[in-house]
């Protein structure tokens, strides 16, 4: 039905439904019922198969973010020589030795222990007698 033809009926329809309902024959309600809450506007359901795109197009957004996660690890440099154990361990001696944490008692400071839930003894080098 042409947009003008639409127009013109809901006009008489508006109009119609002014009066009291129960004047109104059962086509006009029902006319007027399909105006109000039909499938149409924002109640149109979607084309078939929206569904499963809107699936594929996610997951290829995640294979794709993967892949580039991926790549960006693959060519990323090597951690840096200050987050070795051995260097860790021999920063934390060098604090121990001047007393560089006055404040909270120096509770280690070695990376891997917090990783690894041993404490820092463990991972420090043993004390010679």
């Amino acid at each position: 039905m042409p947009p003008q033809e639409q127009a013109d009926l809901w006009m008489a329809l508006r109009d119609r439904m002014k009066v009291d309902w129960k004047e109104m024959t059962l086509q006009e309600k029902k006319a007027a019922y399909w105006i109000a809450f039909g499938p149409h506007g924002p109640r149109t359901p979607p084309p078939p198969g929206q569904g499963w795109r809107v699936f594929v197009g996610t997951t290829q957004a995640i294979v794709v973010s993967l892949l580039i996660f991926a790549a960006t690890r693959m060519f990323a440099r090597d951690p840096p020589r200050t987050m070795t154990k051995e260097w860790q361990a021999a920063s934390e001696e060098y604090m121990r030795e001047n007393n560089m944490e006055p404040i909270s008692g120096f509770p280690g400071m070695l990376q891997q222990s917090k990783a690894s839930g041993k404490s820092p003894e463990e991972h420090a080098a043993p004390e010679e007698e």
